[in-house]
């Protein structure tokens, strides 16, 4: 194996953990975020933005981990 096979491994790691991640917190955001609805249907509209401000949160995870592949596979 070769230094730029590592690279192209440590890259799909990289981005396997960024997806597990965003993944789980997407589905632990949504699921808290439809539970407090149900539990108080007249806070809709606040609970509105929180969950998109968490949504934005955890989507932001797997964007810098696709930023760091391409740096890795660019840059290194």
């Amino acid at each position: 194996m070769e230094g730029s096979d590592l690279k192209y491994i440590g890259v799909g790691l990289t981005m396997l953990g960024g997806a597990i991640g965003a993944g789980y917190g997407i589905t632990t955001v949504f699921s808290s975020w439809l539970s407090a609805i149900a539990r108080n249907p007249s806070a809709d509209a606040k609970l509105r933005m929180v969950g998109f401000i968490g949504f934005a949160g955890t989507e932001l995870v797997l964007l810098m981990s696709f930023v760091v592949a391409a740096l890795l596979i660019f840059a290194v």
